[in-house]
């Protein structure tokens, strides 16, 4: 089913020329995907960047000076969103944009390396950066976040060493600030997190801590890192692979979950290699521009595997399956989504793992058109300051994919792009030269 994507990899610099793309069916990502006023034999016209019309095709003036590309048959929606993502090299921005992605909220450090910049052409970044990882006053925190806002820093996540009152602060003073939140908690119940506002909250594996004893969650925020199947991570993990689906705890705090603004962001691609179905990621046509050398516990080239020894493989499987049940039951009661991938965490890759996490998102009960909203327009819904970037409107960010297949019936087809548009520039194919920048095999990961 998957087509073949190109690799876009010229320059983007200069002005973006005026563009119509005409007669294709335009997608509607609204409301969290729960909107479908689809717009079939549709025109769209870019302007320096910028989408200034759309709309039928009979009512839409075409400018005379236009680059027309004829669409019809074909689909168009936003580009997609990575929401958790690291971005080393141009090898990396390439496999993003060749999978559809043009903006990333980029994490970067220890496992993940630093973040590259300067990169042409290359996704949106929106940069994400931590507070309270370690324990410590809420002068000292405040003073780490607003350094952190005068770092030009977009989002901020707040971690599990955070009291209750310094997590309301600092959300506060984040929006303030005009940052975005998210969380990753441990000292503060996520349902607090909620109720304080958090924009966003990070891995089902940790969200989900509101299921565990208060004995476990604070055993876990005291070391929230291990790779030890005796430490308290991995015992609360395997806690959490024995609940019973049918546990009446689970209706109950996914309730929890979906009644408030926030949304869960599952990261479920960091579990997708030791799923039964999962294919091997260097099969992909898009892993041809990566090197296993830059990516963190990649997967053996030969059987998309990892290596792990039985007990840690037996450990690892049996999470990611309590993972999809327990996502079933927040999405049952409402829950509302963006997508992230974790790339390159546990063999995650860039771009290639956005889709397994939209894949993922439909097996947890997500339609297609909500699967391909929580990677475009939903982040707009959710982060005060992520701007006009994600749906098909005048006045937004021309960020567009053309599609040869239909998205709406299987999510698999957003890897059909034919023409993806990038700031209103077509990016044209071209070849790159793979050059590896870290070497992972030597670090420790938690």
């Amino acid at each position: 089913i998957l087509g073949l994507c190109l690799v876009f990899l010229s320059s983007t610099a200069g002005l973006a020329e005026t563009l119509a793309i005409v007669g294709a069916t335009v997608i509607d990502v609204g409301d969290f995907g729960s909107s479908d006023s689809d717009l079939s034999n549709a025109a769209v016209v870019v302007e320096d960047g910028t989408i200034t019309a759309v709309g039928p095709r009979s009512e839409v003036e075409i400018p005379a000076d236009a680059r027309v590309i004829d669409a019809r048959g074909r689909f168009i929606v936003p580009g997609l969103t990575d929401g958790f993502a690291a971005l080393n090299n141009q090898s990396y921005a390439a496999a993003y944009l060749e999978c559809g992605v043009t903006s990333i909220v980029a994490v970067s450090g220890g496992r993940r390396g630093p973040l590259a910049t300067g990169l042409d052409p290359g996704p949106r970044v929106s940069r994400l950066e931590s507070v309270g990882d370690n324990p410590g006053t809420i002068d000292e925190h405040m003073a780490a976040l607003e350094s952190l806002a005068a770092d030009g820093v977009d989002i901020v996540l707040l971690m599990y060493a955070l009291e209750p009152e310094q997590l309301r602060t600092l959300i506060q003073r984040a929006y303030e600030l005009g940052m975005a939140t998210m969380g990753e908690l441990g000292r503060t119940s996520y349902a607090d997190g909620i109720a304080a506002g958090l924009d966003a909250v990070v891995h089902t594996t940790r969200y989900s801590l509101g299921l565990a004893s208060e004995d476990m969650v604070r055993a876990v925020a005291e070391r929230p890192f291990s790779n030890d199947l005796e430490s308290a991570k991995w015992r609360y993990y395997l806690w959490l692979a024995e609940l019973s689906p049918h546990d009446p705890r689970l209706a109950e705090y996914a309730a929890i979950l979906a009644e408030g603004n926030t949304a869960l962001m599952p990261t479920f691609s960091l579990l997708h290699l030791d799923r039964p179905w999962a294919a091997n990621p260097w099969k992909d046509p898009v892993a041809r521009l990566l090197d296993p050398v830059d990516i963190n516990s990649p997967a053996d080239e030969a059987t998309g595997r990892h290596t792990y020894d039985a007990a840690h493989q037996i450990a690892y499987s049996s999470v990611a399956r309590a993972q999809l049940l327990v996502e079933e039951a927040y999405h049952r009661a409402g829950a509302r989504y963006l997508a992230g991938s974790a790339t390159d965490v546990w063999g995650t890759m860039p771009g290639i793992s956005l889709h397994t996490e939209l894949e993922s998102l439909v097996r947890v009960g997500l339609t297609p058109r909500e699967a391909l909203a929580a990677a475009t327009s939903n982040f707009a819904e959710v982060f005060p300051n992520w701007g006009r970037r994600g749906e098909i409107r005048e006045g937004w960010t021309a960020d567009l994919l053309v599609l040869g297949r239909d998205p709406r019936t299987d999510i698999r087809n957003l890897r059909a792009i034919e023409t993806l548009i990038l700031g209103g520039q077509i990016v044209e194919p071209m070849p790159i030269e793979v050059v590896p920048t870290r070497d992972y095999f030597s670090l420790q990961g938690d």
